[in-house]
Order: structure tokens, then sequence, then C-alpha cells
């Protein structure tokens, strides 16, 4: 019986086309769209801030503000605040210092 002969340059042309569409598929993944980049934002400067005693209602409203070394001072007002009829009492506060 006989065999059949095998064009070798059909059969190359056909495994080149094939490596063609391989290398074009993978060109087109290689493509996607470039991620944003993202924005630089500034960094928030730290705000200097400054300690009291403040004297509070019991609505957290602040009544009266001592200085720090002064609690003292703080817990006294609010001793005299709370005899009327609602109490009030120190904690501490901050405020930002302006410059």
């Amino acid at each position: 019986m006989a065999r059949k002969v095998l064009n070798r340059k059909l059969l190359r042309e056909e495994a080149e086309a094939a490596e063609l569409v391989e290398q074009n598929q993978e060109a087109e993944e290689v493509k996607k769209p470039a991620a944003k980049r993202k924005s630089r934002a500034k960094a928030p400067e730290d705000i200097r801030m400054r300690l009291y005693w403040g004297v509070f209602s019991q609505s957290l409203k602040l009544v009266a503000k001592y200085d720090f070394s002064h609690k003292k001072a703080a817990e006294k007002k609010a001793e005299e605040l709370s005899k009327g009829k609602t109490p009030h009492f120190v904690m501490r506060h901050k405020e930002p210092i302006e410059e």
C-alpha cells in the first residue's frame, strides 16, 4: 500500500499562521489600558492644639475655660454653678492655636 506524500511547505505555513494568531491574541491581552495615576495629595499639616480645663453644662455647652494649670479654679467654678438646678462638670478641652 502506498503512503500519502506530505507537503512540508504547506504544513510549515499552517504552523506559522497558527503562531501568528497566538502572538496577536497575547498582544491584545497585554494592551489593556494603563491604570490611572493616583493624585499626589498633600499631607495635611499638623495642627497645634492647646489644652484647657473647661466647665461644661449637662448639654455639653462650654460655660467657662481655664488654663490647664488652673484645675482647682475650674472645679470651684463648676461647684458654684452646680448649686443651681443643673449640674456642671470639669473636662479637658482642646483648641487649635492660632498663629
